[in-house]
């Protein structure tokens, strides 16, 4: 890991220092700004492989940073670091596309953890996937159906991109929590269903909607047969 450099968008001196000394031990390079606007700067003009992302900055909040951060540098992994624990507030942050979100306080260890887990799920070496017309590629984080680009939110993609890597596989709904939200992150069941609307409501247009199936009792599945 030590060619991995870590960017905290964070406005605590004290959680900054904590974690550049915690995790600059570990072999990560560090570096750190307190306010939106600098972070940008620095996503902008060094070498970022991860960042760590508070939610509440000064200038402008965090979740406003990662919209940014998802149209111009989609591959880029976020972790939000975060006092907000609720639900809905980890489920917006999820959406929009964080990668992982802890909450404060936490445990330094708990978070190299994660850290290593998003890093490897966002290694680029995934080859695209194509199931008849529909055509999916993690790297671009494209998705077409006939050459037709199809705008998917970060939640959707990820839980595509599951179903198309294993059809006709049925996948509970703590399954599909623990792929497209991660383990460590805990939600609701039924937001699994939302998503899947959301998703087959993305789909429909193309007629492809009823390749996201519903198998009553145990979940859903990617599948051209009933």
């Amino acid at each position: 890991m030590n060619n991995v450099t870590i960017l905290v968008i964070e406005d605590d001196k004290g959680i900054q220092d904590m974690l550049s000394y915690s995790l600059g031990a570990d072999g990560f390079k560090i570096q750190t700004s307190y306010t939106a606007k600098d972070g940008w700067e620095a996503i902008e003009n060094r070498q970022v492989d991860i960042v760590l992302l508070d939610w509440m900055l000064p200038d402008r909040s965090g979740i406003d940073l990662l919209h940014r951060i998802r149209k111009y540098y989609s591959q880029l992994p976020v972790i939000m670091i975060t006092a907000r624990a609720e639900e809905e507030d980890r489920i917006k942050g999820l959406d929009v596309g964080a990668d992982d979100y802890i909450t404060k306080p936490f445990s330094v260890r708990e978070l190299k953890s994660r850290i290593q887990a998003v890093l490897r799920r966002s290694q680029p070496d995934e080859q695209p996937i194509q199931y008849g017309d529909l055509f999916l590629d993690p790297v671009s984080n494209r998705v077409k159906v006939k050459e037709q680009a199809v705008n998917l939110p970060p939640t959707e993609f990820r839980l595509l991109h599951y179903f198309m890597g294993h059809p006709d596989r049925v996948f509970t709904r703590g399954q599909l929590l623990d792929h497209a939200w991660g383990a460590h992150v805990y939600v609701e069941e039924r937001t699994v269903d939302v998503h899947i609307r959301r998703l087959r409501k993305n789909l429909e247009p193309y007629g492809l909607d009823a390749l996201i199936q519903t198998v009553h009792g145990r979940g859903y599945r990617f599948s051209k047969t009933a």
